[in-house]
């Protein structure tokens, strides 16, 4: 049996107004389905312990979370090592109700940028209005950063939780390091 690996091996950098790092491996399972229905409801926050997220928002404390991804599409977080068990009891929850649940863990790498300069950095990146008052914590938005689609939540103070597709992680990690060189500081926050 081969061993998981994350995209990058773990990479971190450093050097820049905020710290990028490729967070360790993450369950990550797509839901799919009526986010209203009861079914879809117990067997999401079943799974994790966490309230059902309004829209535009993300519930997470450490390795578990949920987070509304669409009007129809929730994500998943649960410890990597947990995502059979976790699917298995999902879906007996689901039981006849019209559902998808798909472990998704391997198609995606997480990052997390955080310091100072965090908020700078993904305004550099992303169309979304990162002042305070329009997103902070718990806020979540499906997005762009530059032209790859990515995720991205506030889960704590000056730092974020990025997703993108495993195949660009290399792409998005070089785009959030430029974005966080020194001396870009453009101080609009």
């Amino acid at each position: 049996m081969s061993k998981a690996v994350s995209a990058l091996g773990g990479v971190t950098w450093t050097d820049g107004i905020a710290t990028v790092h490729e967070a360790p491996l993450q369950g990550m399972i797509t839901v799919r389905g009526d986010l209203t229905s009861k079914g879809v409801i117990k067997a999401a926050t079943g799974a994790t312990g966490m309230q059902m997220p309004a829209q535009g928002t993300a519930n997470c404390n450490g390795t578990k979370g949920l987070c509304w991804m669409s009007p129809d599409e929730l994500l998943v977080l649960c410890a990597y090592g947990d995502v059979a068990q976790v699917l298995d009891g999902m879906r007996a929850a689901l039981g006849d109700q019209h559902g998808l649940a798909v472990d998704v863990s391997d198609a995606r790498a997480l990052f997390r940028v955080a310091g100072k300069g965090a908020l700078e950095v993904m305004a550099k990146l992303a169309p979304v209005d990162f002042r305070p008052s329009a997103f902070g914590h718990g806020m979540f938005r499906r997005s762009r950063l530059a032209q790859v689609p990515a995720a991205f939540w506030m889960q704590e103070d000056d730092a974020f939780h990025v997703v993108c597709f495993r195949s660009q992680a290399q792409y998005v990690f070089d785009l959030l390091k430029a974005a966080g060189q020194k001396g870009s500081e453009v101080s609009i926050f």
